[in-house]
């Protein structure tokens, strides 16, 4: 089987350092974002063979125009990265109903479009695997993340059933749980005070959890798991 692999929300934070290891180890890689010329620099930094793609994921026609774009520059696609989330942090009494719409649009129903379309690729290939990118709040909770919570506990349900729809076909499904990462996510929170709440006592990296991911695709026996890499926060939570 070769390594083709598309990553969602490949052009920052988790997404990128997973492509940037991915393409350490030879895979041959698709980073979607939704602004194409920072997916395309993304790719060019890679290297060779790499390619960009924009991509909306909250929407149906977009999320299979991309995968049509992908299978006819790479072939079919044997694995598949979910790190394109967004959050819309606040109490749910002053959320708005259109906030609540993006949040579950993008990191759940997105989620389900490109399992969909990849699922069927992999089945051509008699094999591939996936890793959906939820995070901890998703199995924890948290004030002021209703929302976004909902939307990544949502993801492990999901891919759950996802995992035991398609183990016979060779096809895994597993789920990476992060806490606080450095990313672009992260930048308005007030981390001298959060670390107190951490065991380890910092934020993560992205490339720590990139391993992870990679940890995920790479291993034949896994599937239908939640893996928590968040520095010890469920201990406290």
């Amino acid at each position: 089987m070769s390594k083709v692999c598309a990553i969602f929300g490949g052009s920052r934070g988790i997404g990128q350092a997973t492509a940037q290891l991915l393409a350490q180890k030879g895979y041959r890689l698709a980073v979607v974002a939704r602004n194409l010329d920072i997916a395309q620099t993304t790719a060019k930094n890679l290297g060779a063979g790499h390619l960009a793609f924009s991509c909306d994921v909250s929407k149906q026609e977009d999320v299979e125009n991309t995968f049509s774009q992908m299978e006819k520059s790479l072939g079919h696609i044997n694995y598949l990265v979910n790190a394109a989330g967004i959050n819309r942090d606040g109490l749910l009494l002053r959320t708005k109903v259109d906030e609540m719409v993006s949040q579950l649009h993008t990191n759940l129903l997105g989620t389900m479009l490109t399992c969909k379309l990849a699922v069927k690729s992999m089945i051509q290939q008699q094999g591939g695997a996936i890793v959906n990118v939820g995070s901890i709040v998703g199995l924890k909770g948290n004030s002021g993340q209703s929302v976004y919570s909902a939307s990544k506990a949502g993801l492990v349900g999901f891919s759950r059933s996802l995992a035991k729809e398609v183990a016979r076909k060779n096809i895994r499904v597993n789920v990476i749980a992060p806490g606080f990462v450095h990313t672009d996510m992260t930048t308005h929170l007030k981390e001298d005070q959060l670390r107190k709440t951490i065991p380890l006592g910092r934020f993560g990296e992205p490339q720590e959890i990139a391993k992870a991911v990679v940890f995920l695709l790479e291993s034949p026996y896994m599937t239908g798991h939640v893996l928590v890499v968040d520095g010890g926060l469920q201990l406290m939570i």
